[in-house]
């Protein structure tokens, strides 16, 4: 069985909170009065758990409903997102939901086309994946030919030339490096000239997303597996704060505080 970090937290703060609850009301007056001059000594489990349970609850906290760190595993999302980049999420923008069961209590937004999203990956929810999203629940979308039609409208793409890309990302550098204009975002994508496209065309159910890698001929998202379930979505790239090079061993300095657009 998964467990993710998420459900661990409420594991230990329920542990933690129960120890000490246990120690307060049952214990503690029990030792006080086997002193002769009222002195408590905690046991250290309980100090443990007393100690604890604040952190864990911030953390908690933090995690569950304002931003959460991750990392970038994969390519899939050059050139905006490089492999090593580690990311914060904004969790709190499509409205607060309940840690481990993911049910939402307060509606707050609403996802747009062109946010860049982590989300549980509807074929197996212990992953957690990140695409940007193309379709909105109710679109039409076409993929022919390298190029999207959404709701009958062509997207635009201009040609930028080749991409030459930093040096841990050289497995791509001599893609072709497109922006592609959304409406309200404008996003790079790299495209494979040779490589054969996923040609397919869908309709994007209530209550779901269409997405999408910014690394097209190398991406595996909605073109093969679907749409993710709103209840699926974790939240909203923000920025990236750190990036290691594991290839050269060394901190990416100029790629931290990027915004993701």
């Amino acid at each position: 069985m998964n467990v993710d970090f998420q459900t661990w937290m409420v594991i230990a703060l329920a542990l933690c909170g129960a120890i000490w609850l246990f120690d307060r009301l049952a214990l503690a007056p029990k030792r006080r009065a086997a002193q002769p001059d009222g002195e408590d000594k905690e046991p250290l489990v309980v100090e443990y758990a007393r100690t604890f349970f604040p952190i864990i609850l911030a953390v908690l906290v933090l995690r569950a409903f304002i931003a959460e760190p991750f990392r970038i595993p994969s390519g899939s999302m050059m050139p905006t997102l490089l492999v090593g980049d580690f990311i914060l999420v904004n969790k709190f923008d499509y409205g607060v939901r309940l840690p481990v069961v993911h049910k939402k209590i307060i509606r707050i937004g609403e996802p747009k086309r062109g946010d860049v999203v982590v989300f549980r990956y509807p074929k197996n929810p212990s992953m957690d994946y990140i695409k940007r999203i193309i379709g909105l629940p109710g679109d039409k979308i076409v993929y022919q030919d390298k190029k999207l039609t959404i709701n009958g409208k062509p997207i635009p793409q201009e040609w930028m030339g080749r991409y030459t890309g930093p040096e841990h990302s050289l497995p791509s550098a001599g893609d072709i490096l497109h922006v592609e204009d959304l409406g309200a975002v404008k996003h790079d994508i790299l495209l494979r000239s040779r490589q054969p496209t996923m040609d397919g065309e869908y309709e994007v159910p209530k209550g779901h997303y269409f997405v999408m890698g910014d690394n097209r001929d190398n991406s595996n998202d909605s073109r093969f597996w679907g749409f993710v379930p709103e209840q699926n979505l974790i939240g909203k790239a923000m920025v990236i704060w750190m990036n290691w090079d594991a290839v050269h061993d060394r901190v990416r300095w100029d790629r931290i505080g990027t915004s993701i657009k």
